[in-house]
C-alpha cells in the first residue's frame, strides 16, 4: 500500500490545543466492525459498550518532563535536549538543538548550573549521548525542576497543569510523549467501570520520538519503527488467559497497549515479555491478541493510523474519520475518542 492513501483532509481549526475538562467529557465515536456502523456518544458513556468480564488493558507509562532549555558553555548561545533514551549512569540518548554545534566534548548549562552536561558522542539525525551531572542531587528530582514536557509540534502551548498530559494511571516513568487514548480517563470512570464487572490491566511501553513522525517513504512497506521500551508482567499475561478462557474480550487503550499486547503474541498467545518493540502493524496484519480498541484521532500518513485500518478495516475507518471531520471532532493528542468494536 502507498503512504498516499493514508492521507486526509483536517481543517487545522480540529486540532485539539487544550485538554477538555473534566477527561471523560470529550465526545465518542464508535465504531462496530461487526454491523459497519458508526455512532456518537459521550465517553463517560463507555460502561455501556463493554461487558462484565471484559479486561481493559492499559499503558502505564508515565512522560518525562524531558525537554531542556538551556545554554552552550563554548559560545554561549541556546541549547535544547529532548531526552530519549537512558543508558543509565547518567547518560541519555537525546535529540539536540542546534546539534551541529554541539560536539564531543562541548559541556552545556541548564537551570544556572543546576544541572550541566557534556556531549560524549555525536550520532547522526541530530542525536547525541549526553552524560548529565547533578551535583549529587538525584537526576529525576533535577528533571522534574527543570524540564518541560514535550508536547507535539502540533500544541502550541504548555498546558497550566503538567498532569493533565499524563494518565491518571500513570506510573512507570519512560515516555517522551503521552499514551494519549488514556488521557480520557478519571478515577470515577475506573471505578464505574469496575463496579459493571471491568477488570484492569496494565502494561508499559515508553513512547518514544517515533510518535511524533508521519511515514516519508511511498511504499508503507519500506517504513522502519524506532524502537521502544516495553513490558508485560506475568501477572497481565494471567489476566488475558483467565479473560480469554472465559469467552471475555480484551481491549486496549491506545495504540501503544496494543503494540505491547501484539509483540508479547507473536508467539500465538500472549507470554509475559518484556524487551525492545519496533512492531508495525498496517493493513494485513494479523491480530492475536486484541479484541477492541480506545484510541485517539491520528495524524494523517502516521503508523497510528496505518494500525488502526489494519484493525477495523480501511474502508470503515476512512468513512469514521470523514464522518469525524464533518461533525468538527477535536483531533490528536488533546482530542476527542473512538472506541472499535
Amino acid at each position: 500500500m502507498r503512504t498516499e492513501d493514508f492521507d486526509y483532509h483536517l481543517p487545522p481549526e480540529l486540532v485539539a490545543q487544550t485538554p477538555i475538562e473534566p477527561r471523560d467529557a470529550s465526545r465518542l465515536l464508535v465504531v462496530d466492525r461487526g454491523l459497519h456502523t458508526i455512532s456518537h456518544d459521550t465517553f463517560t458513556q463507555l460502561p455501556q459498550f463493554l461487558r462484565p468480564g471484559d479486561l481493559l488493558v492499559v499503558n502505564d507509562s508515565r512522560v518525562l518532563p524531558a525537554r531542556l532549555r538551556g545554554t552552550r558553555s563554548r559560545g554561549g548561545g541556546t541549547a535544547e535536549l529532548l531526552l530519549l533514551r537512558d543508558f543509565g549512569e547518567g547518560r541519555w540518548l537525546c535529540l539536540a538543538r542546534p546539534a551541529r554545534r554541539m560536539r564531543i566534548g562541548d559541556t552545556l548549562s541548564f537551570g544556572d548550573g543546576l544541572l550541566r552536561a557534556r556531549i560524549v558522542e555525536e550520532l547522526p539525525d541530530g542525536q547525541r549521548v549526553v552524560a548529565f551531572e547533578t551535583n549529587g542531587r538525584p537526576f529525576l528530582s533535577v528533571l522534574a525542576e527543570l524540564g518541560e514536557m514535550p508536547l507535539p509540534p502540533y500544541i502550541h502551548q504548555q498546558p497550566s497543569d503538567r498532569e493533565r498530559y499524563q494518565t491518571v494511571y500513570a506510573r512507570e516513568v519512560g515516555s517522551v510523549a503521552a499514551p494519549t487514548a488514556g488521557l480520557h480517563f478519571t478515577n470515577d470512570l475506573l471505578s464505574r467501570l469496575s463496579d459493571h464487572g471491568v477488570r484492569l490491566a496494565s502494561v508499559t511501553l515508553h513512547v518514544g520520538l517515533g510518535t511524533f513522525k508521519t511515514v516519508q517513504v511511498d511504499d508503507i512497506e519500506q517504513h522502519r519503527m524506532h524502537a521502544e521500551f516495553g513490558m508485560l508482567s506475568a501477572e497481565t499475561a494471567s489476566l488475558i488467559a483467565e479473560t480469554r478462557n472465559r469467552g471475555n474480550r480484551i481491549i486496549a487503550v491506545g495504540t501503544t497497549a496494543l503494540r505491547v499486547l501484539e509483540t508479547a503474541a507473536l508467539g500465538g498467545t500472549v507470554a509475559a515479555w518484556s524487551g525492545w518493540t519496533d512492531i508495525f502493524i498496517y493493513p494485513g496484519f494479523t491480530f492475536r491478541a486484541t479484541d477492541a480498541l480506545v484510541t485517539n484521532f491520528h495524524l494523517p500518513r502516521s503508523t497510528l493510523l496505518m494500525l488502526i485500518s489494519a484493525f477495523a478495516g480501511k474502508d470503515l475507518v476512512d468513512r469514521a474519520y470523514a464522518l469525524a471531520v464533518a461533525e468538527r471532532y477535536r483531533f490528536f493528542s488533546f482530542g476527542d475518542a473512538m472506541l472499535i468494536i
